[in-house]
C-alpha cells in the first residue's frame, strides 16, 4: 500500500486476543485490572493479524473509531504542515496506544502509519466508553496513559528547543533503548524501524547532519551504527551526552 492510500478498515468482529495472557499487558490498558475485569476486556478486544508496511491506520481529520494497542511492529504518527510537508510527531512500539489524539473532539489530529509489518489490538470507542463506566481501573489506566502522552510532548519540546543535535540523538537513543528493554528486547543492540529521513525529521535535523552525528558517536566509542543496526558501547557517555545520567523519561 502506498503512502497516499486510504486508511485500512479494521473489522472489529475479527479474532479475539486474551489480554490476560499477553506479555505486553503490564504496559497497556489491562495494567492494574483484576481477573474479572480482564475477562470483561478480553471479550471485546480484537486483533488485526497483519498490517503491511506503509499502511495508514488512521488519517488526520478522520473520525475517531477506536483505540489501537500496538501488538507487534511499530508505527509513526505525523501531521501535515500548511505547505504539505510531513512533520513526524512520534514513534510507537508494542504495548503503546494509538488513537488518543482523537479524544478531544473525536477527530484525529495526526496520521498513524506502519513503519514495518505490524499488528494491533483494537477496541471500538463505543465498547471502550461502556467499559469505562463499569471498570474504574480502566479509567485510571487511561488517565495514566494520557498523562504519559502529555509528558512525552513536553519532553520533546524541551529536547528540540534546548538541546544540540547530537544531544537530541543521544536522548532519543537512550529513551528508545529503555522502551525496548521494557518489552523484553535488548537495550544495547537493536534495529531502528524508522528510516533515517524519518528520524531526522522527528529530531529537527537534516539527514546529512544526522549521519554526521552517528559517525561522530562511532568515533567517540559511544556506539556502532551499521545501516539501521545500533549497538550501544558506552552507556555512561551516551547518558551524559543526553543529559540523562540517571536514565531517561518515557516515550520520545
Amino acid at each position: 500500500m502506498n503512502l497516499n492510500s486510504a486508511p485500512i478498515t479494521l473489522k472489529f468482529e475479527g479474532n479475539k486476543v486474551s489480554c490476560s495472557s499477553c506479555s505486553l499487558s503490564q504496559l497497556c490498558l489491562p495494567h492494574g485490572l483484576d481477573t474479572q475485569e480482564l475477562e470483561t476486556l478480553d471479550g471485546i478486544v480484537h486483533h488485526k493479524p497483519q498490517i503491511e508496511r506503509n499502511t495508514i491506520l488512521f488519517r488526520s481529520g478522520s473520525t475517531l473509531k477506536g483505540l489501537y494497542a500496538v501488538r507487534s511492529g511499530s508505527f509513526k504518527t505525523y501531521r501535515s504542515t500548511s505547505d504539505g510537508a510531513e512533520q513526524i510527531t512520534g514513534f510507537y512500539f508494542p504495548g503503546e496506544l494509538l488513537g488518543l489524539d482523537g479524544f478531544g473532539d473525536n477527530i484525529h489530529r495526526c496520521t498513524a502509519q506502519a513503519l514495518e509489518s505490524s499488528s494491533v489490538c483494537a477496541l471500538t470507542i463505543q465498547d471502550f466508553e461502556n467499559l469505562c463506566c463499569k471498570i474504574g481501573g480502566l479509567r485510571r489506566q487511561l488517565m495514566h496513559l494520557i498523562g504519559t502522552e502529555i509528558n512525552q510532548d513536553h519532553e520533546t519540546l524541551m529536547t528540540l528547543g534546548q538541546m544540540r543535535g547530537e544531544e537530541r540523538l543521544a536522548a532519543f537513543l537512550n529513551n528508545l533503548s529503555l522502551r525496548l528493554e521494557q518489552r523484553g528486547f535488548s537495550a544495547s543492540e537493536f534495529n531502528l524501524s524508522m528510516p533515517r529521513h524519518d528520524l531526522a525529521n522527528y529530531l529537527g535535523l537534516a539527514v546529512e547532519t544526522l549521519s554526521r552525528m552517528f559517525s561522530r558517536m562511532q568515533d567517540e566509542g559511544i556506539l556502532t551504527a551499521n545501516r539501521r543496526n545500533i549497538h550501544i558501547l558506552d552507556w555512561s557517555k551516551l547518558r551524559v551526552l543526553a543529559h540523562q545520567d540517571q536514565g531517561c523519561g518515557n516515550n520520545y
